[in-house]
């Protein structure tokens, strides 16, 4: 009898490890390599904190700052392009720390991923897992009494942050902002983004894009814009970063004025 509790701690132990080798094993993003991304990170960080935020019993990070200012807006939950990570410097690391100096929460999450060699055709499988992830974002900003919140994917993360909303209603989710969006992949579900944008419903949506953007994005802003017109009506505008290409090199201020400008309409 006295063996019993050692026998149930080694049992709990055991099964703590299964279910979390189990969680892993059904994540189909490359979480050696979110890893490898987060120790670089944390390593480095100047600007806010690393937190570690749990979807689907699969541990992931998050980057969290706190605004600099007496008036507080709300919050920007940014999400980055392919094969990225939450301190990305095109784009989202620049939104990620200035934006606090602007009266925003900033909250960066790292999205599922793949190997370097990946293209935009292998993500499919991975949007399963991006619902959970994004949610246990604005579960975070809302324990901290944060409600009116801004759902921002640069990219990729554009159609991520669309698969989310057009499945999903949060209330606390108030905005979405399309950072460089394209066409996602048209052949499939889960990664075809004008599909999932006819699905959302009830936020508002500030559509922005550079006029020296890639192609695919610059291709699919009139088809974006009809449906947003006719779907949201007041509720969508499309903005014209000039001169700016994807991935706002030499144009980052102008995108942080553009978003910051925007966003401060709908407080």
């Amino acid at each position: 009898m006295k063996n019993y509790p050692l026998l149930h701690k080694l049992m709990l132990t055991l099964l703590l490890s299964w279910m979390a080798s189990t969680a892993s094993a059904a994540s189909k993003s490359d979480l050696a390599k979110e890893k490898r991304w987060e120790a670089q990170i944390v390593d480095s960080l100047l600007v806010g904190e690393a937190i570690k935020l749990n979807a689907n019993n699969v541990e992931f990070l998050g980057l969290y700052a706190e605004p600099t200012t007496e008036k507080v807006k709300g919050a920007v939950i940014l999400l980055h392009g392919m094969g990225g990570h939450p301190a990305w410097p095109d784009v989202i690391d620049p939104l990620r720390m200035q934006l606090p100096e602007l009266g925003w929460h900033t909250l960066s999450l790292q999205m599922p991923i793949l190997g370097n060699e990946a293209t935009a055709k292998d993500y499919p499988p991975l949007l399963l897992e991006v619902p959970a992830r994004i949610q246990a974002g604005v579960n975070y900003l809302k324990i901290k009494g944060i409600n009116n919140i801004v759902l921002s994917g640069h990219s990729i993360g554009a159609t991520m942050a669309s698969f989310y909303l057009s499945t999903h209603r949060d209330p606390a989710v108030k905005t979405f902002a399309i950072l460089s969006g394209g066409f996602g992949v048209l052949k499939d579900k889960l990664m075809d983004s004008i599909n999932h944008f006819r699905n959302i419903k009830g936020v508002n949506i500030f559509d922005i894009y550079g006029s020296e953007d890639l192609k695919p994005v610059l291709e699919v802003i009139g088809i974006r814009s009809s449906l947003g017109k006719k779907l949201h009506k007041d509720h969508y505008r499309l903005i014209k970063v000039h001169g700016a290409n994807h991935f706002y090199r030499d144009k980052q201020e102008e995108l942080i004025k553009v978003l910051n400008t925007e966003l401060s309409k709908t407080e």
